[in-house]
């Protein structure tokens, strides 16, 4: 049988070639996992002072059924962007001018259908609770012609509402950037922080007793026993 040849060691430049390669891939995955590990913590921890909204919002979550059974309650501290928009006057308004306040924001349009069913009952919810301590707080993107949706709610009677707007639609596009916005309308329920306590995609009945009842609750939630 012939003799085989012994295998031949990888010239030099080949293996400091390898050598590198295997210490740049090492490299990545060490990368890869210690950000994956900070991310994860940022997820998990959030802002700290956003906790509270998360015990409060566990509290309520027995009382998200029938009408607002679609809610989602906060699991994780979220402080909810600072929303810029303006109000019926042109005048700049921030989510941060409800500090203090409980506070549901709605974004709706015109050209939503689900949205112009909803109003009435967003309408009626602010009149039955709004003050203080609570405020709706329904934010208009139509991007076109600004009198359409002025014309809606006064041809509605919807006047317990306070008109705000964003033209530019840039309100949904920061609830979208923190996941809170996939499509239209969306509510999210605020604490008096800007902290997420529950959050819903699509209409609700917020004019009924389960709604009613939830929100008193989150409202005050020593008074409702939580």
């Amino acid at each position: 049988m012939p003799d085989v040849p012994p295998s031949l060691p990888a010239p030099r430049p080949m293996r400091r070639k390898l050598i590198v390669l295997g210490s740049v891939l090492v490299g990545a995955v060490i990368g890869y996992a210690a950000v994956s590990r900070f991310s994860d913590t940022r997820t998990t921890s959030g802002d700290p002072d956003c906790r509270p909204a998360v015990a409060l919002s566990k509290k309520l979550s027995p009382l998200a059924h029938g009408e607002v059974a679609a809610l989602t309650m906060a699991t994780a501290p979220l402080k909810l962007p600072d929303l810029a928009f303006l109000d019926a006057d042109g005048q700049p308004k921030r989510l941060s001018d409800w500090r203090g306040k409980t506070v549901l924001v709605n974004l709706w349009a015109t050209w939503c259908v689900p949205c112009r069913k909803e109003m009435p009952a967003l309408d009626a919810l602010q009149g039955q609770l709004g003050g203080a301590d609570f405020e709706v707080v329904a934010i208009n993107i139509d991007t076109r012609d600004p009198q359409k949706p002025k014309a809606f709610l006064r041809d509605g009677n919807l006047s317990k509402l306070a008109y705000f707007t964003d033209a530019n639609a840039k309100v949904f596009q920061d609830l979208k950037g923190i996941g809170r916005a996939l499509g239209m309308p969306t509510s999210v329920l605020v604490d008096g922080k800007g902290c997420e306590i529950a959050t819903i995609a699509g209409p609700a009945e917020w004019a009924s007793d389960d709604a009613v009842k939830l929100i008193k609750a989150a409202v005050k939630p020593t008074a409702a026993g939580l």
